[in-house]
């Protein structure tokens, strides 16, 4: 029989712990029991929190990953608790775009990492995307480019350019994901980089960066020496 959280010491509860300590206090499993708020029959809310945690290999990049109906099926996980533990996660997500907005400008490969994090880092597909840039690095917007397997007509140099002179960008960083999770660019990835750098020269438009996005890292060719 499980023991309600009421019953706890008031500095173990997940609320008032926060209230006392902090959020850097809690555990995973307690943040989000904060967001369910009860659990079931046989399990309290930190319970149930652990044992979702579990399932995800207690990694919050494969919770995120979850459906609302995979949470719905936990006993005790409604509809309003599974859209409100994803909300939450899609918070986190955003925060890490906000972070690059706050500054408008890329200034490193994280940055840029950061920024394009919300589109693709997640995906079970891949997708390739381009950032737009001022002279000065500020950011213009980011545009999908293709989505599917990296090859010419995914990533094609033609709807890349097009983005590029029609928002008047002065230069632009690459951006595309590896759902599989190794970071090391592929041979195409390496090809494709370079054949879009020499049209870039051409055209006076400054290729900024190349970056493969994964759930919990990233790879750089211009931290690298590949561009």
């Amino acid at each position: 029989m499980k023991t309600s959280i009421s019953k706890w010491a008031e500095t173990d509860r997940p609320r008032e712990k926060m209230i006392a300590k902090g959020p850097m206090a809690l555990s995973e499993a307690e943040l989000i029991a904060i967001l369910i708020s009860s659990g079931n029959r046989e399990e309290s809310a930190v319970d149930l929190a652990k044992r979702i945690l579990a399932d995800c290999n207690n990694n919050l990049t494969e919770l995120s990953a979850m459906e609302l109906q995979d949470l719905m099926n936990y006993n005790g996980i409604g509809e309003a608790k599974a859209v409100c533990i994803t909300a939450a996660l899609e918070l986190g997500r955003r925060r890490r775009e906000s972070e690059a907005i706050l500054h408008k400008k890329i200034t490193s490969s994280k940055n840029a990492y950061d920024y394009i994090y919300p589109n693709i880092a997640e995906l079970s597909h891949e997708e390739f995307w381009i950032i737009l840039l001022k002279t000065n690095k500020q950011i213009i917007g980011k545009k999908l480019i293709g989505v599917g397997g990296l090859n010419s007509t995914v990533a094609d140099p033609k709807k890349i350019f097009h983005h590029i002179v029609s928002e008047k960008a002065a230069g632009f960083i690459l951006c595309h994901n590896h759902p599989s999770g190794n970071l090391q660019p592929s041979d195409t990835d390496i090809k494709l980089t370079k054949e879009i750098q020499t049209v870039s020269k051409l055209l006076h438009v400054d290729l900024v960066d190349h970056i493969i996005a994964c759930p919990n890292a990233y790879f750089s060719f211009v931290d690298d020496n590949l561009l």
